[in-house]
């Protein structure tokens, strides 16, 4: 996931000022994933949990970066696909409630983990949080197909 992020700050990067922003919030949510989740070079004793302070921090973090998206982001991105044309606006409108499938999977996360007393108190914590890892997965490839198709459209408008 980080090198594909990577690739999509190259590529991308400086053509729009929410674009840019955003995928540095995707780059914080990353790092604070892989910390979580124990993903080398954050490799932590398989047999502990995260503390508290740091899953309220990757959910905060979470909960930015979606809001983000929704309320900045895609309204852009859809905006611009529809000035440049039916193909970009027809996938954009294909590509969103997918983008929003995976928004409700992470606020299930948010809602069950962030205020929580004890981890370990709480079965599946290691599943769920490989689960929500392979939903961020995909939403970063929907997500970065919105924007090729506005940075290709955008470019040759």
């Amino acid at each position: 996931m980080l090198t594909r992020l990577e690739q999509a700050q190259q590529q991308w990067g400086g053509s729009h000022s929410a674009i840019d922003n955003w995928l540095g919030e995707r780059q914080q949510v990353l790092i604070n994933y892989c910390q979580l989740a124990g993903i080398p070079p954050y490799e932590k004793d398989k047999h502990s949990l995260p503390s508290q302070n740091e899953i309220q921090s990757f959910c905060q973090l979470l909960m930015d970066y979606l809001s983000a998206g929704h309320f900045e982001v895609y309204d852009q991105i859809v905006s611009q696909c529809e000035e440049r044309g039916p193909e970009s606006l027809a996938l954009a409108r294909k590509l969103y409630p997918q983008i929003s499938a995976s928004t409700d999977a992470a606020l299930n996360f948010n809602d069950k983990y962030a205020d929580i007393e004890a981890v370990d108190a709480v079965e599946g914590f290691d599943a769920e949080l490989s689960s929500l890892g392979q939903m961020l997965e995909q939403r970063f490839e929907l997500e970065d197909r919105l924007i090729e198709t506005l940075y290709v459209k955008h470019t040759e408008a």
